[in-house]
């Protein structure tokens, strides 16, 4: 099963995603701060971590980063409603995903399946 480490400050969006990534067969494991990311990459494994950009305390690109180097193997997507971080994030970490606010759910959905080669398991795609 694809784990998913989700790092999202707003609260609702961050149950959003998390509920519909589930919904979609993948196991999410998700936190509020890049901050709150950090010890889990150390300790634990992920596939992919999808994080904002814009968040207090530590950004996404920041904690990209941090993965690039703590998890070499661990795929990354961010997602952002600022037009602006997105070529900056791109250009920090050239390997990522970018997924620009608002979406829809599928269309996140359809972003892991490419990743992975997987098919969801809810028809949401």
């Amino acid at each position: 099963m694809v784990r998913i480490l989700l790092a999202e400050d707003d609260e609702s969006m961050r149950a959003y995603l998390a509920r519909a990534l589930e919904r979609s067969g993948y196991e999410v494991i998700s936190v509020s701060t890049g901050t709150d990311a950090v010890p889990l990459i150390a300790s634990d494994r992920f596939d992919l971590l999808l994080t904002d950009i814009v968040m207090p305390e530590m950004d996404g690109i920041e904690l990209a980063q941090h993965a690039a180097t703590a998890a070499p193997d661990m795929r990354i997507m961010f997602i952002t409603g600022f037009a602006a971080v997105t070529l900056k994030a791109g250009k920090a970490v050239p390997q990522a995903k970018i997924l620009s606010k608002p979406f829809h759910l599928r269309d996140l959905v359809l972003e892991v399946e490419r990743m992975f080669g997987t098919e969801s398991l809810t028809g949401l795609s």
